[in-house]
């Protein structure tokens, strides 16, 4: 008897730890899907998500957010000229980003670059040619979303070489909360605009997966 009536409490408190962990697990798949998540690599992504956005592109409805090539004043490796600048390394890389939006097709495309060395000179090396530079792009902050979509002409592409921290704060301002502060050097962060400014963001191409895409579009 004695037996019986302690089993009881412990039978009720084993029920309500069993309830308590499984509303906790509730919880966190719940918070887990609902999460905002870094942009998808569309180098990762299957052909079906790739032919969209060569679709999307050719009808000119794509804003571009690359970031600069490596820093000179933050590696070891050769500097391309000033210490402000990108390494010769980073030219390279640089050149291999442009090559991969020119194969894109850049006949309705618009270009512009943050006034900082670093970007100019990767701008540069995309593109064999100088950019045509905008402050926005460098101190960028609570506006850059609506900046990204004011400067988008409608049935043109736009390519904005800018920094690290800018794109953070477009990702941020775009419902991507938790994704990377740091992109990679060279990455490009690919958004849909529509002809209502309408935005969604697409994902991501590091530099070294430029040529998933090319294959793709050959």
């Amino acid at each position: 008897m004695v037996d019986s009536v302690l089993r009881k409490p412990s039978s009720r408190l084993s029920k309500s730890v069993v309830a308590i962990s499984a509303l906790t697990i509730a919880v966190l798949v719940t918070g887990f899907v609902l999460w905002p998540k870094s942009p998808n690599n569309l180098a990762e992504e299957g052909a079906q998500a790739r032919a969209q956005l060569l679709q999307q592109w050719n009808a000119g409805e794509i804003a571009v957010l690359v970031r600069h090539a490596e820093r000179c004043d933050r590696s070891s490796n050769p500097c391309l000229g000033p210490a402000d600048g990108i390494t010769r390394a980073g030219s390279e890389a640089a050149a291999v980003v442009g090559q991969g939006l020119a194969h894109l097709g850049l006949s309705q495309t618009d270009i512009l670059s943050s006034p900082v060395t670093r970007t100019v000179q990767t701008a540069h090396y995309m593109f064999n040619s100088d950019p045509r530079t905008q402050e926005w792009l460098a101190t960028c902050g609570t506006t850059l979303r609506n900046d990204v979509v004011a400067h988008k002409v409608a049935h043109r592409n736009l390519v904005l070489v800018t920094h690290s921290g800018c794109i953070a704060d477009f990702e941020q301002q775009t419902g991507l909360k938790h994704a990377a502060k740091d992109a990679e050097y060279g990455s490009s962060l690919f958004v849909h605009i529509d002809g209502n400014g309408q935005l969604q963001v697409l994902g991501i191409v590091n530099a070294e997966d430029w040529n998933t895409l090319r294959q793709e579009k050959d």
